[in-house]
């Protein structure tokens, strides 16, 4: 009752500080592009996604990314991850930014969002027409060859929609069967992220507070000589059994 109250407290001011990045990094982005390029527009978007993160404590939510793997960065990888709420995107932006992630969104997006739209626009990821299945796997494909041409990776949420709680849904391989197939070299690297939908309990108001939040690096999986069925298997287990065994309160 004390959070739920401290929510309607704190929720406003969060949504004003999170909306006036937004707005703020929407000229610094098409600057940074204009006169840089990609490289100057993802370091903007490196630090809208810190500045976003910032905003998280306004509600008294903490954020944790584990990483105990020397990841390569001269490789492509795929990062497959449970989907809990929209506050799951920021820390995986800027905390893998070294990894040039990028994801597969709905194109719904790429309007109306300041800052979010643009760099979902020129971001170099994936924006899918859920209607329109041979739109989704073009712009897939498309994304694979960028991971392949640049070393990019991607982040791919296989649960097809946020779960709004801890329990995962079963995941589905048709996203990774594309990448893989398209991107041989790929390594894939599952992510639990763990307590994000307790920002969003309420709903969008009151948000929840004083939340544990954490992003989880799990053991590497080399997709050579395994199915693409016991790849997104081993992925969801690893997820599954990593949210069983550590859960927060």
């Amino acid at each position: 009752m004390v959070r739920k109250i401290a929510g309607y407290i704190l929720s406003p001011i969060h949504y004003i500080a999170f909306g006036l990045i937004l707005l703020i990094f929407h000229p610094i982005q098409w600057v940074c592009l204009k006169l840089g390029g990609y490289n100057w527009h993802k370091t903007s978007v490196d630090i809208l996604n810190l500045c976003l993160i910032s905003s998280y404590y306004i509600l008294g939510n903490s954020v944790r990314f584990t990483n105990q793997h020397d990841l390569p960065t001269d490789r492509p990888i795929l990062f497959v991850s449970n989907h809990q709420s929209m506050y799951d995107i920021p820390p995986l932006i800027y905390f893998l930014r070294k990894h040039h992630a990028k994801f597969i969104s709905k194109i719904e997006l790429t309007k109306g969002i300041p800052s979010i739209s643009f760099n979902l626009k020129y971001g170099g990821g994936a924006n899918i027409d859920r209607k329109d299945s041979k739109q989704s796997i073009a712009e897939i494909l498309k994304l694979a060859n960028r991971m392949k041409e640049k070393n990019w990776s991607a982040v791919i949420f296989p649960e097809g929609t946020r779960a709004k709680s801890a329990n995962i849904k079963p995941f589905s391989g048709g996203g990774i069967a594309t990448i893989i197939k398209k991107v041989p070299n790929v390594l894939v690297v599952p992510i639990a992220i763990n307590n994000s939908c307790k920002v969003v309990q309420y709903g969008a108001f009151p948000l929840g507070t004083f939340n544990k939040m954490s992003w989880t690096v799990l053991d590497p999986i080399e997709p050579k000589d395994l199915t693409i069925d016991e790849i997104v298997s081993t992925s969801e287990d690893r997820i599954r059994d990593y949210l069983t065994s550590r859960p927060f309160h």
